[in-house]
């Protein structure tokens, strides 16, 4: 077997983790070779990956750059006539591929083909080592007993495992049109000292130390071997010198562990509990289950791994023990899901943000360390993240959740503040989103004519972040909106029966409120992810609530006597609940059929719950004289959810057995 031997080496990306280990090997081992470094120093790479010792030596040399700069490859290839290319450079994360994967095309993708062009143009290569991922071959089945092998289909899942495959198919063009000698490598996952950790094992580690959870993507039963850093850097010094031009070499190995054990064995190291330390959390937008290579064509030339998976889990724990804050602020990538968090322009608050996730100490209690999540193999079928806790409907919701044994948190995020909406998601993990927040105005909408821009701010801005947030992580959004964007017309008279349908278009612009709830309804047309509610005067059988409508008017000294559609919560809630399991979507009018007057109810009122109750009655222009903004009064057409639901009640029935039922004072 022929040995080849280089003169000038150029390793891209060598600051980051896995070239590190090649290029201060290299170095040290062969101080006869020139060793050139380009690196751009990306957020996952430092020049402290590099040795001092490989620093000091005069065979080696660091240039600040990108592989996408044309003009500064074409300078290097020449100035320091080099014959060899180890081509490490990537993006590689899979989960930041998800959220932006231009990123990766530009890097994986074009960057490879500017260093192709390169040594088209400048001549004198005679190795180019690239350097793959097994993700390019995509999910190997489960009962395989045979691994992928170096011809076998390429068939990516993911954003960058699909820009890996295509770099090879740049380098293989290159290969076979203009004769460079190239040599590609597809390698398992490599763990060990200096890695970036927003990869598993570091970042497992690092939560450990910092005694916090454990975060496990789907139910932990994923597959993947892993390789220990130095035994791959020996396998790229095999590849350099014995590696044949024109071949692939898969770098592997056919130790395999589900990821719920790799943690485990974490846990085991720091002595910790893994029922109390290991939570799962929502699953990538495709995890491959498996990945398993046929190394044999590698092994046939002389390398075979050393390191056992226990030696180097224990070595790996002791240089991050004892190197804490090698890459300094590191808390972004220590989340769930750090997509694009520690990309370009991605620069925050982590440890803030960390702490809105509820994964360190909160500032009050900081002394505390949070009591870890219970080991769950199962994750809910259902779980809801609630907007509006202070609010009526709300705070009822989490009791309906709470009733119905349906996980849920509240969101702490403002509907004006995106990336709190954004942080909410990543931190509850929700299966859907209920909006039972907005500005109606206290004590009633006659405030919002006063406060128009916080009203626009929360009612039409908030609203439409959050449904625009829920879209990108393709969520089903419950919004509960108002039927107070009607008003009787020509077309739906009053007493006429004629209601307004979900499709009508609004037509009372008497109150500002209405005017911003109308506004945002119409927007949401565009989101298909959106079920909007429209409720009408809400009424409960809590008649101690100031915000219940039957408790209103029974205050009032005055009431305006007209019919109108109206909300028995206690009915209608419920329902709404079961409208998300249902997957609906669209515009309902949230009504319980039919309209009811006011002097209807406050009859109810004195026949169930006071016989002394007596009230007056005025006109809506001597209303108009003690009011800021002029009321909605409407029928609206329930006859859509009357279809979904047909046990829904009429408004008299519900408001009787829902509400005056259960409060009745007065024995008939």
């Amino acid at each position: 077997m022929s040995t080849y031997k280089p003169k000038n080496i150029l390793i891209t990306g060598a600051a980051g983790f896995i070239a590190s280990h090649v290029a201060n090997r290299l170095v040290r081992n062969y101080p006869d070779y020139k060793v050139v470094v380009l690196d751009k120093l990306d957020y996952c790479s430092t020049l402290k990956n590099l040795s001092p010792e490989t620093r000091k030596s005069p065979n080696f040399r660091f240039v600040k750059g990108d592989i996408a700069s044309a003009d500064l490859v074409n300078y290097l290839l020449i100035t320091e006539s080099i014959d060899t290319i180890m081509h490490f450079a990537a993006q590689t994360h899979v989960d930041n591929s998800f959220g932006n994967s231009f990123e990766f095309t530009k890097n994986n993708i074009y960057g490879t083909h500017v260093l192709l062009e390169a040594c088209k143009v400048t001549g004198g290569i005679c190795r180019f080592i690239h350097v793959s991922t097994d993700e390019v071959y995509g999910e190997t089945d489960e009962d395989a007993v045979v691994g992928n092998h170096e011809a076998s289909q390429l068939l990516p899942t993911n954003p960058y495992a699909a820009t890996k495959a295509g770099a090879e198919m740049l380098v293989m063009a290159y290969s076979r049109s203009y004769g460079l000698p190239a040599i590609t490598t597809r390698g398992n996952n490599v763990y060990g000292p200096n890695q970036f950790p927003e990869k598993l094992i570091p970042k497992f580690i690092l939560l450990a130390m910092r005694g916090m959870q454990l975060p496990i993507h789907g139910d932990g039963s994923n597959v993947r071997s892993y390789l220990y850093c130095e035994d791959v850097a020996e396998a790229f010094e095999v590849i350099l010198h014995r590696g044949e031009v024109g071949q692939v070499y898969n770098i592997g190995t056919k130790k395999e562990r589900r990821v719920l054990d790799v943690a485990k064995g974490i846990c085991k190291l720091f002595d910790l509990d893994p029922n109390r330390v290991i939570r799962f959390v929502e699953d990538r937008p495709f995890n491959d289950q498996r990945y398993f290579l046929d190394d044999q064509k590698l092994k046939n030339l002389g390398w075979s791994e050393r390191t056992t998976w226990e030696e180097g889990l224990r070595k790996t724990m002791e240089w991050y023990t004892t190197h804490p804050d090698w890459w300094g602020d590191v808390t972004g990538a220590l989340l769930p899901h750090p997509r694009m968090l520690m990309m370009p322009g991605g620069e925050r608050n982590w440890t803030e943000e960390l702490v809105t996730l509820g994964s360190t100490p909160s500032k009050e209690n900081s002394t505390k360390t949070p009591e870890p999540a219970p080991l769950s193999e199962e994750k809910p079928k259902f779980k809801f993240l609630l907007y509006g806790r202070t609010g009526w409907i709300g705070g009822l919701l989490g009791k309906l959740c709470e009733k119905q044994n349906i996980p849920y948190e509240y969101g702490t995020g403002r509907l004006e503040d995106r990336t709190s909406l954004t942080l909410d998601i990543q931190r509850v993990k929700p299966t859907h989103v209920f909006n039972a927040a907005g500005v109606t105005g206290r004590p009633n909408v006659d405030w919002c004519e006063s406060h128009k821009q916080e009203t626009i701010r929360t009612n039409v801005v908030g609203t439409l972040n959050l449904a625009d947030v829920c879209r990108e992580n393709g969520l089903l959004l419950m919004n509960y909106a108002t039927g107070c964007i009607f008003e009787y017309d020509e077309g739906h008279l009053l007493g006429s029966g004629i209601g307004f349908k979900e499709e009508d278009k609004p037509n009372f612009t008497g109150s500002f409120y209405s005017k911003t709830k109308a506004m945002v309804e119409e927007l949401l047309k565009e989101y298909d992810n959106v079920c909007t509610l429209r409720v009408r005067m809400p009424i409960s059988s809590d008649l101690s609530n100031p915000r219940n409508f039957i408790t209103k008017i029974a205050r009032y000294d005055k009431v305006v006597n007209i019919p109108n559609s109206m909300t028995v919560l206690d009915e209608l809630l419920p329902l709404s609940i079961e409208m998300a399991k249902r997957d609906l979507r669209g515009i309902y009018n949230f009504t319980n059929p039919g309209v009811v007057s006011h002097n209807e109810i406050l009859e109810m009122y004195k026949k169930y719950i006071d016989p002394e109750f007596a009230w007056k009655n005025f006109t809506l222009e001597e209303q108009a004289k003690v009011i800021v903004a002029p009321r909605s009064n409407n029928e609206m057409d329930a006859s859509k959810l009357k279809k979904e639901f047909p046990e829904l009640l009429s408004i008299k029935e519900s408001i009787i057995k829902y509400v005056f039922e259960p409060n009745k004072k007065v024995h008939f």
